[in-house]
């Protein structure tokens, strides 16, 4: 197979908006003067035009957002949280048009462009019910007359830098929290979906979010992004989105050893067991390697099943996948829609032909939809005989793709899930309480599910991988410990100094004296 997949040209309105940076409080212009167009992937048509961003834009951000954090940061909590819930309340109110907003602007059913929102709304909720705890500890001291504790302190300008593929979701990941805190930030989206980060932005300051505290600056990553990891008055770079980005980002905070938060790539997997309930299974695969059209960082794009079942669970998925509709995601019907632009679909057929060069075989799919529309379709695409070492199986493809590879025990199918260089989430179906949670122990991943697909994070539960998938949790308690530090407070009541190892040595010693004084006593 050789088909090459055509060049699109774009279609351009007469009239198309044009959307600007966000910077203390004011909508501007870019000092480049120079703007960039948003397209829908479904439709190829463009939706708005964005701005350029440059450095001194990204200077500009930092500075306000400097002058703005004793200022937010000097908000009560619970104050904070009363901000985004007014915050949770705008973005349910507006959830069916910001909804349709991510889907034309990236492709995924409004079905999931609701969920998008629906999770934005709940991380904002949750984060806001934070307000009213930002818990630390308190602790005995060692010392009689003195009391111990920690608090929270936010850190001050936070760096957010995110990806397309949640479009709303994954800022309100980093903004909440980081907000809540106490911090102000420069938010950097992805130039594939700038529109929703706008429309975010406009709703953070209608909710009465201080001017400064919120800063957007649209552009170029190679720019922007890195003028906001690079200067020394950002202290926090919040990252998700590729692997080799994310390394570059430690690289250029490492000079000022910033604390620098990266959720990156995947290689997921669903084992299947030989006593898995095959429809369950075939509903989690579906909907883990075909939903946002394989475009998730837990989509599944491995299925390693056990040898028994694995004719048996290929024909039920074959059935499924040639039920799939694609389409613009605006239609109700649409099960699967584009893929984001054209380099993700030359890299999606790319891995078509690496898959069939290397020897695995092709069931369905492989190759560009054409009846689909104009835009960026892919047929989704099921590989068998897949060998685990195959590049198909080790390398993040981020489009409709999954491969079938075959086990023959439960210890097999673990060693294969564990044989890559990504750790984010996997799946296991199972009717086994001893598989499942041998599973659970020995597969390294930061999420797993049982008996149900890698896709379904909840907001109020920590989110990240291991190996090359990251090094941070987000969300729940985890995104407040992001985007806060911990400082330990020491009141000595006492009246005068305490040395606390050398007293406490002494009074341990005079302690275990007067007991041996009275043992003596009573013999």
């Amino acid at each position: 197979m050789s088909i090459v997949p055509k060049k699109r040209s774009v279609k351009r309105p007469k009239k198309v908006p044009t959307h600007r940076l966000f910077i203390d409080g004011k909508w501007v212009a870019s000092h480049s003067g120079q703007t960039f167009e948003g397209v829908n992937p479904a439709t190829l048509e463009v939706i708005g035009r964005f701005q350029q961003g440059d450095k001194q834009d990204a200077r500009a951000a930092i500075d306000a957002a400097e002058k703005a954090f004793p200022v937010w940061s000097g908000y009560p909590a619970p104050r904070r949280g009363e901000v985004l819930l007014k915050l949770a309340e705008l973005l349910r109110k507006e959830k069916e048009q910001l909804a349709r907003i991510v889907t034309t602007e990236m492709g995924k059913p409004i079905s999931e462009g609701r969920g998008d929102v629906q999770e934005a709304i709940d991380i904002t909720e949750y984060m806001a019910g934070e307000g009213r705890r930002l818990f630390g500890h308190t602790t005995p001291s060692e010392l009689r007359d003195k009391f111990c504790m920690t608090v929270r302190r936010p850190f001050g300008v936070c760096t957010l830098i995110t990806p397309w593929n949640f479009p709303t979701a994954i800022p309100a990941w980093k903004l909440m929290p980081a907000l809540i805190c106490g911090n102000s930030v420069v938010f950097k989206p992805s130039s594939d979906t700038p529109l929703c980060a706008t429309r975010m932005v406009e709703l953070c300051e209608k909710a009465g979010v201080p001017a400064g505290v919120v800063n957007m600056v649209t552009g170029p990553g190679g720019e922007v992004g890195e003028e906001l990891i690079k200067s020394i008055k950002t202290r926090v770079v919040s990252f998700t989105g590729h692997r080799s980005t994310g390394k570059r980002i430690l690289e250029l905070a490492a000079p000022n050893l910033k604390r620098v938060g990266l959720e990156m790539g995947s290689k997921n997997a669903i084992i299947v067991m030989d006593d898995a309930d095959l429809n369950l299974a075939v509903d989690g695969i579906i909907w883990g390697g075909y939903g946002t059209t394989g475009q998730r960082c837990t989509a599944a794009s491995r299925v390693i099943v056990h040898k028994a079942v694995k004719e048996k669970l290929i024909r039920a998925l074959l059935m499924r996948i040639k039920k799939l509709r694609l389409g613009q995601g605006l239609s109700a019907s649409t099960d699967v829609g584009p893929l984001v632009n054209e380099p993700a679909i030359q890299k999606v057929h790319g891995y078509t032909q690496i898959g069939l060069k290397q020897g695995a075989k092709l069931l369905c799919g492989g190759k560009p939809a054409k009846t689909a529309g104009p835009g960026f379709f892919y047929e989704p695409t099921l590989f068998t005989n897949v060998a685990p070492d195959m590049r198909i199986a080790q390398e993040e493809i981020f489009g409709p793709t999954v491969s079938i590879i075959e086990g023959k025990n439960l210890r097999e199918l673990i060693d294969i899930c564990n044989g890559v260089e990504y750790g984010l989430v996997n799946a296991v179906y199972t009717s086994s309480m001893k598989a499942a949670f041998n599973v659970i122990e020995k597969v390294d991943t930061g999420l797993t599910y049982i008996n149900s697909s890698t896709i379904g994070s909840e907001v109020h539960l920590p989110f990240g991988g291991s190996k090359q998938s990251g090094n941070t949790r987000e969300a729940g308690i985890e995104g407040i410990h992001e985007f806060s530090e911990t400082k330990t407070v020491y009141f000595d009541y006492s009246g005068r100094l305490q040395k606390a190892q050398i007293e406490a040595a002494e009074l341990k010693k005079q302690e275990q004296k007067r007991k041996g004084q009275k043992r003596k006593g009573k013999k």
